[in-house]
């Protein structure tokens, strides 16, 4: 975190307070610890079950849920290089991880914060590609572009993020205690505090503000563009009667609504919990005496915490396919489903599956023969299993 911030973490003069000042003292070290590590940790465990439910079940390898497993990640990074140090420096009331600890572990806090607003921004734009231009979404909202568009914004924001290295050092303060901070005179960081407020701030939320608008007019206000004709032909019910493909598309847009809410709570969240804490420091950088109250401190900082836990929890609320693959997880696959059926079942409508249609054309085909007549077709005449499984995996998007 900003350095401003984290020396208003520290208990000052405790050698010369009085007794009420020292029990205030340890009550602030005791709630700061238990709020800190009961948001961290379960911010850590619910991340970490986000990038295994991805990364191990092909199913859920969509754009978006790319772009979310960057966010994860980075959301566990802010966890373990900020909230984990916050609470040994609370404990020890001392910087104990050295000077390569204070380079390091400041790299990584503004590493982890700013590909978190890049990745929001990132899935905004996707999103905003999906719904509002179809058509240029079979090419351009795929894994593969996902992937390098990922792997561009991490490598970028390394780079940008190793400034903090010539910008920080370790400081011994009047009390003898060793501190992680500014290496050069606070007010040289003006223009580094602005400048990130600007591109990882305020940016992302104005581009946020202005696609999801475009978003929810296509969505909740217009008709949803129709589907490419590859994937809006018509297809029949279980008992053989034609539908109309607009029908069978009432699923795929009813789950692009859930996934859009989803993805706007998210960045509401975002916008909320770091708006204490890009506020003090912006207001901070242009005061002659910081304002550094340790309750209002320790405020911001869980806010900032809790935005990189919360993010879990709302997909397990929002999300049936996460829903699902989380209780997948939790049971240690104990009881668990072919992943295939799995998430058939969990998405918003049926999906033949190949094996099924061979084993009915073979029943066919066998009764059929011992009556003299022709098998029907199994399938409709250019509609295959494989454009089938490639219709879920482009609509059911989480």
């Amino acid at each position: 975190m900003e350095n401003s911030s984290s020396q208003g973490g520290k208990p000052t003069n405790i050698s010369l307070a009085s007794s009420d000042a020292i029990f205030d003292v340890l009550e602030y070290k005791a709630l700061s610890v238990f709020l800190v590590l009961g948001v961290c940790g379960v911010g850590i465990v619910g991340n970490a079950m986000v990038v295994l439910v991805v990364t191990t079940t092909r199913d859920m390898r969509t754009p978006t849920n790319c772009y979310l497993v960057s966010l994860a990640v980075a959301d566990l990074m802010v966890l373990v290089a900020a909230g984990l140090p916050n609470v040994t420096e609370s404990l020890m009331g001392t910087w104990i991880y050295g000077y390569i600890g204070c380079l390091s572990i400041t790299y990584f806090q503004y590493l982890g914060i700013n590909v978190s607003s890049c990745s929001i921004t990132a899935f905004t734009v996707e999103r905003y590609i999906a719904i509002c231009h179809p058509m240029k979404a079979q090419t351009m909202c795929t894994v593969s572009r996902a992937k390098r568009i990922i792997a561009f914004l991490w490598s970028l924001t390394s780079v940008y993020c190793l400034l903090w290295f010539f910008l920080v050092d370790i400081n011994v303060g009047k009390s003898r205690q060793v501190e992680c901070g500014y290496k050069v005179s606070r007010n040289l960081y003006l223009p580094i505090y602005l400048l990130d407020f600007a591109l990882f701030f305020v940016t992302p939320l104005c581009l946020a503000m202005v696609l999801y608008g475009l978003i929810g007019r296509v969505l909740f206000r217009s008709p949803v563009p129709r589907q490419p004709a590859a994937l809006a032909k018509h297809c029949r019910d279980s008992n053989g009667k034609e539908r109309n493909g607009s029908s069978g598309t009432s699923g795929p847009v009813s789950s692009r609504k859930q996934v859009t809410k989803m993805l706007a709570v998210v960045v509401v969240l975002f916008a909320l919990l770091w708006m204490p804490y890009r506020t003090l420091v912006l207001v901070n950088s242009f005061m002659e005496r910081p304002y550094l109250d340790r309750w209002f401190v320790l405020f911001c900082r869980v806010c900032v915490y809790a935005n990189s836990a919360v993010n879990p929890v709302i997909y397990n609320l929002m999300s049936r396919k996460f829903c699902l693959a989380f209780k997948n997880l939790c049971k240690c696959r104990g009881t668990e489903m072919p992943q295939r059926s799995f998430y058939a079942a969990s998405s918003g409508y049926s999906m033949r599956r190949q094996p099924i249609l061979q084993h009915q054309r073979k029943e066919t085909e066998a009764s059929s023969e011992s009556a003299g007549e022709k098998a029907p077709a199994a399938l409709e005449p250019g509609r295959t299993s494989s454009q089938e499984k490639e219709k879920e995996l482009y609509f059911s998007v989480v």
